[in-house]
């Protein structure tokens, strides 16, 4: 039998100030609608009354949920797939300009199809890749030979083992986000770098699409991050945000889903316009972009 979690205080500051800000619906596996609440002390808002841990799996259960399947059918599907390559790239530079190191030791929790854990292993970092979904891993076995590890491997690794963390696009997905972000500091090494990517609905994008706003993507999203919520929750396990970087891509993808939601097609041309114009703030200020990755130690 599911249990329910519905939060009475913030599950990153403890408030009790809470506030409904939204009903958003899950346009990927269920069409169900889950309240979003708000904290009013650290900002962060949260997804009421989402499956346990335990029970949550069905609603990953889609073709569409590309990070899982690397589906390319439709054209959004087929553009997210082209840019990744440039993306992956960018990412194993963020990684090594970062931590001065050409080669390390790195944990990818959250793994998916295992692009980015393979990027990484082919410029000759030790890798270990974690990964709860056995699609995923499926998908990652047979397009790059990797064996992805269980994600409860967390709490096993060695203290003190990596010079670099990444999750991307994974915290927001996480029920234990406290026992998570702790382990994560045990694991750094003292130089070591945790790099987090998550959607910022503080982002121009977020605010045009509203309800219909993809990055909500209920109830897989159990939290969404304003960068000062994920500030607070850092420094509540003795960690620093020391830099933000953009995720310039995510605008445009983020958009044509919302239009698609929103609309029930895709307005490409208003779709990309509204993706500029999100840019084209967060150029002004980073902590705007529709995803931000967080630089963490």
């Amino acid at each position: 039998m599911s249990t329910i979690i519905h939060h009475t205080t913030c599950p990153v500051c403890d408030s009790t100030k809470l506030k409904p800000v939204l009903s958003a619906k899950d346009y990927t596996v269920s069409t169900e609608l889950f309240e979003i609440a708000e904290c009013q002390s650290c900002t962060l808002r949260f997804t009421q009354n989402i499956p346990d841990e335990d029970s949550i799996g069905p609603y990953y259960k889609s073709e569409n949920y590309i990070s899982h399947s690397n589906t390319d059918k439709g054209f959004i599907n087929q553009l997210y797939q082209s840019v990744r390559k440039k993306t992956l790239l960018q990412k194993r530079k963020l990684i090594i300009n970062t931590t001065g190191l050409s080669r390390g030791n790195l944990l990818d929790v959250g793994s998916g199809t295992g692009a980015f854990a393979n990027e990484m292993k082919q410029q000759g970092w030790q890798v270990t890749a974690l990964e709860p979904d056995a699609g995923a891993k499926a998908v990652a076995k047979q397009l790059y030979g990797l064996e992805l590890s269980d994600i409860k491997q967390l709490y096993q690794q060695p203290a003190g083992s990596f010079d670099a963390i990444t999750l991307w696009h994974v915290l927001e997905h996480v029920h234990e986000l406290h026992a998570y972000v702790q382990q994560l500091k045990l694991l750094l090494k003292p130089n070591g770098k945790i790099f987090i990517a998550v959607p910022n609905y503080t982002s121009t994008d977020a605010t045009i699409y509203g309800e219909y706003w993809a990055a909500y993507d209920v109830p897989r999203h159990l939290y969404h991050f304003s960068p000062l919520s994920m500030q607070k929750l850092m420094a509540k396990h003795g960690l620093k945000v020391k830099e933000y970087k953009a995720m310039w891509y995510d605008s445009f993808y983020i958009s044509m889903l919302s239009s698609k939601y929103k609309n029930g097609s895709t307005n490409l041309i208003a779709a990309f316009f509204n993706g500029l114009r999100s840019n084209f703030i967060a150029f002004g200020d980073v902590k705007k972009c529709s995803s931000v990755i967080y630089i963490i130690d």
